[in-house]
């Protein structure tokens, strides 16, 4: 498909002027550039049952967890079911419940939670989540869920397979669904200090991070360790440190300018540059192959009165059309908006432009990095 090389023009357009524009472009909080080591999400996760639908749970044939857990939980209750037969279930779904436990979660604090169905329940809708337990990387169970299924969408159907959906009716959320029943050990300010980590390694960046903080706290506060992570001292009291954090989260520092970089999708086509990407002197020859292959199809009737049957018969037909080849000459050190439009220029679209920088960078006149995702 060819495709929308104006906007990738217009985005060159605006990066080229950013460019002139740097010295001017204001500075990031460490709150934005950093994270602090030990403060930390920590994923969550249970198996739980979800009751109560109306007649779209799991089939429980093709499902046989689904009545395991449904015996096992009415045994816990007191309930003894016969060991032949099969249960006949269709309000019930088995699901995986998900969450994340914040940073300095305490016991008592409720989180959200989402559900999701892991068998073949059509909906989740109107359902009711059964007390479930949700553990840690560990084993360990730091939070109990339970509570009503919210689905946002719906769905209806109709005899002789007729039926219409809107949005995602397997999934579904819990605000406030699941009480936490642990908390996390923290070894914030062991030792009276913090390690600040960027989010992106790179030494300048952390050389300017330690001088902004020695220049707010005084010399010798900073320390970078390495080109992503920061030791910091801090205070000794708790309800300094906490105070200390909170000045130092809210320092502005201006980032040192990013590698030059291309990221290319292969499967959507996409290419995004930043603003520092250059190229050498090349030159890039580009040509439109086009193979076209179809049938002609010629029907003859008999004349009238003679005992002729009707004959079809098809004629194939291959056809190879190559548009000439154009020769693009690219003088080195061309930026970023020089690239698009030289590229627009010999009709590339983003496949053909996935190619190219391909082919650049291996003969080495791409100056940056290329990732494909």
């Amino acid at each position: 498909m060819r495709l929308n090389f104006p906007l990738l023009a217009l985005c060159a357009a605006l990066t080229a002027t950013s460019t002139f524009l740097a010295p001017l472009a204001h500075a990031e909080r460490l709150k934005d550039m950093t994270s602090i080591a030990g403060v930390r999400q920590n994923q969550l996760s249970g198996y739980g049952l979800v009751v109560g639908l109306d007649g779209t749970g799991d089939q429980t044939s093709q499902t046989p967890f689904t009545v395991q857990s449904i015996i096992a939980m009415l045994q816990q209750k007191g309930v003894n079911l016969p060991p032949t037969g099969q249960l006949q279930l269709k309000n019930v779904a088995a699901v995986m419940v998900t969450t994340s436990l914040p940073a300095f979660a305490q016991p008592g604090q409720n989180i959200d939670i989402t559900v999701s169905s892991i068998g073949n329940a059509k909906s989740l809708r109107g359902g009711t989540l059964l007390m479930t337990p949700l553990h840690g990387a560990d084993g360990q169970v730091y939070a109990m869920a339970q509570g009503n299924v919210l689905v946002g969408g719906v769905g209806a159907s109709a005899g002789g397979g007729v039926q219409t959906q809107v949005n995602h009716l397997s999934v579904g959320k819990i605000s406030a669904g699941a009480t936490v029943e642990r908390a996390v050990a923290s070894n914030l300010g062991e030792n009276n200090q913090i390690r600040l980590e960027l989010n992106n390694t790179d030494f300048a960046t952390a050389s300017r991070v330690v001088e902004a903080v020695n220049n707010q706290f005084g010399a010798g506060t900073a320390t970078a360790l390495d080109g992503r992570v920061i030791r910091v001292r801090t205070p000794a009291s708790s309800d300094a440190r906490v105070s200390f954090i909170g000045l130092l989260e809210n320092i502005d520092v201006k980032p040192a300018a990013a590698a030059a970089k291309v990221i290319l999708n292969a499967r959507t086509g996409s290419v995004v540059m930043n603003q520092a990407v250059t190229l050498d002197t090349c030159a890039i020859s580009h040509g439109n192959l086009s193979v076209t292959i179809g049938a002609d199809t010629n029907v003859s009737q008999p004349a009238p009165g003679s005992r002729g049957q009707t004959a079809v018969t098809t004629t194939p037909s291959v056809e190879i059309k190559q548009d000439p080849g154009k020769v693009l000459l690219v003088k080195g050190g061309a930026s970023l908006a020089e690239v698009v439009k030289a590229m627009n220029s010999i009709g590339a679209s983003p496949q053909d432009l996935l190619a190219i920088l391909q082919a650049l960078k291996a003969a080495g006149s791409l100056r940056a990095e290329l990732e494909i995702i």
